[in-house]
């Protein structure tokens, strides 16, 4: 029998290999292509975009991949917040006009909806399509989870694919409200409560 995958930390060697892992699997992702429908502005500006929302996990040692950067999930620690500034400047330069002022508001309802305790943050997860149904993002999430009850943190993330949101359900995580302006997808933000390992 196979060995199962291993999980390891990314670091900044194979940063840019896991985040056009995420790239290619934000690909058909509603929000993202919502926000850039463009194929050439989606693939120059993605990898930017992911940096800035989560790139702070490989300072961190909390970006974890699977072997060959196959999957990949960037958790930002208690504390630690995507790079904001960077962030509004990507989204400046890139959006079309017209949906500016429904980005400004999901981006508000994403702030609304953050937790006030401290708790681990999921910016992003992905799995290059090439290996989706391996199980790789269940590993991914119980790798990281299983950290989060050691310490008796609480988990958050905000789904930008409905079909994800059974794939955390089945990890502990409880919707927690909607967050949808005028012409955009829906994003759902949810949050796994703080729980000890037994």
């Amino acid at each position: 029998m196979a060995a199962a995958p291993e999980v390891k930390s990314a670091d900044a060697n194979v940063q840019a290999g896991a985040i056009s892992t995420i790239v290619l699997g934000f690909a058909t992702d509603p929000m993202a292509r919502w926000a850039w429908p463009d194929p050439s502005v989606y693939l120059r500006t993605m990898p930017r975009f992911v940096n800035a929302f989560g790139g702070r996990a490989f300072e961190h040692g909390t970006a974890y991949i699977t072997e060959g950067a196959r999957a990949v999930a960037l958790w930002l620690p208690p504390g630690v917040e995507p790079d904001e500034a960077e962030m509004d400047a990507i989204m400046e330069e890139t959006l079309r006009p017209e949906i500016s002022e429904d980005i400004g508001a999901v981006m508000k309802g994403m702030a609304e909806h953050h937790p006030l305790e401290p708790h681990w943050y999921l910016p992003v997860i992905a799995t290059d399509p090439t290996w989706f149904g391996q199980g790789l993002g269940t590993l991914l999430m119980k790798h990281a989870l299983r950290r989060c009850d050691e310490e008796g943190i609480a988990a958050y993330l905000e789904s930008s694919n409905p079909r994800n949101i059974s794939l955390y359900e089945r990890h502990g995580f409880k919707i927690t409200g909607r967050i949808q302006s005028g012409s955009s997808p829906v994003l759902t933000p949810m949050l796994r409560p703080a729980s000890r390992a037994l």
